[in-house]
């Protein structure tokens, strides 16, 4: 049996997206929500994002790792936007201790996709964080939503 048209559509729209909302929790269990690119790393099924020690959403995930990232097709000028492809996935978050083969894979995967943020990698304050699925909810349009257990996003995170 072939893979699912929504796994298909969830996949294109990572691949199509560079950039994601991220929710988080603070000290005070206040929900924040921050801009964040996000790469995908298709043979750890994972998502890496690359932070800076001194964003708010760092601290937010060595306290509290559980997230949600919101990733949102873009608005097609004079169309209307309430049914707009878009995922919201709740992931654990996970530091990769710099260094590690773990980090390098972070890194090679996150400047496949970010080439120009190199020199940010070399930065002592900036870690790579691996996002693994724990579930998602997936909007493909006007009267397709559906949810999705941890083992569905991550295929939808491998290669094709």
């Amino acid at each position: 049996m072939g893979e699912h048209s929504l796994t298909r559509a969830l996949r294109e729209l990572l691949l199509a997206r560079r950039t994601a909302a991220l929710g988080t929790l603070d000290e005070h269990g206040g929900v924040f929500v921050s801009m964040v690119p996000f790469a995908i790393d298709s043979t750890a099924s994972e998502l890496v994002l690359h932070v800076s020690s001194l964003a708010a959403h760092s601290g937010n995930m060595q306290r509290t790792p559980r997230v949600s990232l919101l990733v949102c097709a873009a608005e097609p000028e004079g169309e209307p936007v309430h049914a707009l492809p878009r995922v919201t996935l709740d992931a654990l978050a996970r530091f990769a201790e710099p260094g590690s083969p773990e980090a390098e894979a972070s890194r090679s995967v996150y400047l496949q996709r970010f080439p120009e943020a190199e020199m940010m990698t070399t930065l002592g304050d900036f870690r790579f964080v691996r996002l693994a699925p724990l579930g998602a909810r997936q909007i493909a349009g006007f009267g397709a939503a559906r949810s999705l257990p941890a083992d569905e996003v991550r295929r939808a995170l491998e290669a094709p």
